[in-house]
């Protein structure tokens, strides 16, 4: 008696299922229609393997592994499906295992709506034509799923499956954004410290000493079904975690979307995809911090502080540089004698080309609390020289700058929209184009070299369309950011000790040039973050 493996599958949920254990009722009517073939044809059932709520691409299924593993130990001699396409629509695995595999292991094929059938060799042509309109079934479902949440993520929707941290979904509408005001504090208490000059460790570190949930935990304690990518998490906050949070753009109220996306509806291995590609949304929720401070944690990031063993950075991190060579200065503490022949720590600063790199002359190192004074002094005398008239005319020509930035930002704007309505149109032209060409009012030869010249019309709106979109990127930032001179020389009539704050909010850079060996004297110039 031929031994015979009923194998079900259905891909989509059934909504009858009485609870998530029970079988659905399209399974259940797959057993019965392939029970009663098999006892009809006098087959012995050996067992009935069933995978629900599992796509047919791949051999990602538990039970068709088990089923294949009974075949290869010739346990079952007959695999029988309702359908080819209920054992698989991917045609590798159709070749691999109907027409190679089965064949080695003597194991019949059978599925009783299409008559497939692997004993018949005249029907072999049919099974293949079968496995490629299935494979192309889900090449179309995966393109057009693609498209659909493209779509709807081009409208501003947010298609995550959990909100961020310190964002919950609006009840009322799953692709909303709602800040949750219960952590959103915590947010906004991560981006005030970075900015301030605290490292994410030490940010990390008083976030778990004050026992506040990490993101993984809260989400849990709020009945989220949210599992964290690395299954080996601590449970607590990170430097990560931190980072993370201090880098996205959520929080400011824009939904950035369609980063990554699986290499094909067959590897389901993730990969980047181009910027241009994103989607990107602006105001499409409350933010949570705003622009300035986050532009300030941007330029901060950007810089890749390092703190110190307490956790903070240091005011004048990624601020000294080389006037010989360029490069940043390194700081190194070193013990030196100091009255009663005692050793006391003494930080200094030194040229990263001479001391790493060995490119430079500027060989002499500078120490820091000496240079702090400086800046101090220099700081305060710039205070001191801006009267009210300087105040007044560096206003003005600040204003002149913003208002300059303005009209550029518009210009850009309005370029950007016309270019993105030519390559609307250019698209719709080549559709039509190519109807054209296929109800033969132009011959193959004109559509050829109409659409070489629509794909050159193309190329050039895209190439101006990311030139566009780069400028903007970078006056952005500027224009949110940029300096209002008279507030800060109000806010600020005489420095008595510095911070980090302080400094960037005067200072750009510090450039320390090289000892001259017969004054004993070296040039410092501070480049100001405004002009003066």
């Amino acid at each position: 008696m031929e031994k015979v493996g009923v194998y079900c599958r259905l891909s989509d949920e059934d909504r009858n299922k009485k609870n998530k254990n029970d079988d659905s009722e399209s399974i259940a009517n797959q057993k019965s229609m392939l029970l009663k073939y098999a006892l009809e044809q006098g087959w012995e059932i050996v067992d009935i393997y069933s995978d629900d709520d599992f796509s047919g691409a791949g051999t990602y299924r538990p039970d068709f592994e088990r089923m294949i593993k009974d075949c290869e130990n010739g346990r079952i001699n007959i695999v029988l499906c309702k359908t080819q396409s209920r054992f698989s629509r991917d045609m590798e695995v159709i070749e691999k295992y109907l027409h190679n595999k089965f064949v080695e292991w003597g194991v019949r094929f059978v599925s009783i709506v299409d008559n497939a059938d692997t004993n018949n060799e005249s029907n072999k042509k049919s099974r293949q034509i079968n496995g490629l309109v299935n494979e192309w079934y889900l090449e179309d479902l995966s393109n057009n799923v693609k498209k659909s949440l493209k779509n709807k993520r081009d409208d501003g929707l947010y298609m995550g499956s959990f909100a961020p941290y310190g964002y919950l979904k609006d009840p009322d509408n799953k692709h909303k954004l709602i800040v949750d005001e219960d952590v959103a504090y915590i947010v906004r208490e991560i981006f005030q410290k970075y900015k301030d000059g605290i490292g994410y460790h030490k940010i990390a570190m008083d976030l778990n000493a004050r026992g506040i949930l990490c993101p993984s935990l809260y989400k849990k304690s709020i009945g989220s079904n949210f599992i964290c990518a690395n299954r080996q998490g601590t449970g607590t906050w990170t430097s990560d975690t931190i980072a993370k949070i201090l880098k996205n753009e959520t929080y400011i109220g824009k939904l950035v979307q369609g980063k990554r996306t699986s290499v094909s509806y067959k590897n389901h291995k993730s990969k980047k995809v181009p910027k241009d590609k994103w989607s990107v949304t602006e105001n499409a929720h409350e933010p949570i911090v705003d622009k300035e401070t986050w532009y300030l944690v941007q330029k901060r990031l950007g810089k890749n502080e390092c703190p110190s063993k307490n956790g903070e950075i240091h005011m004048l991190s990624q601020k000294v540089y080389c006037a010989d060579c360029g490069r940043i200065f390194m700081k190194n503490v070193f013990n030196v004698s100091s009255k009663g022949n005692t050793k006391v720590k003494k930080a200094y600063l030194q040229c990263k080309g001479h001391k790493k790199y060995h490119v430079c002359d500027n060989n002499k190192s500078f120490r820091l609390d000496i240079l702090e004074e400086y800046l101090l002094n220099a700081i305060n005398e710039l205070l001191k020289k801006c009267n009210e008239e300087l105040l007044k005319n560096e206003f003005t020509k600040e204003m002149d700058r913003k208002s300059n930035q303005d009209i550029r930002i518009t210009n850009l704007n309005k370029e950007k929209a016309s270019f993105e309505k030519k390559l609307s149109e250019s698209k719709l032209y080549f559709k039509t184009l190519y109807e054209d060409k296929l109800k033969g009012v132009i011959t193959e030869e004109d559509f050829t070299m109409l659409r070489v010249e629509y794909s050159k019309d193309v190329e050039s709106y895209q190439l101006r369309l990311e030139e566009i979109n780069i400028e903007l990127d970078a006056m952005l930032p500027r224009k949110d950011n940029s300096k209002d001179i008279e507030s800060i020389l109000k806010k600020y009539k005489h420095i008595d000790k510095l911070n980090k704050i302080i400094v960037d909010e005067f200072v750009e850079k510090i450039y320390i040039g090289t000892l001259d060996k017969e004054t004993k004297s070296r040039e410092i110039r501070i480049e100001w973050n405004f002009d003066l």
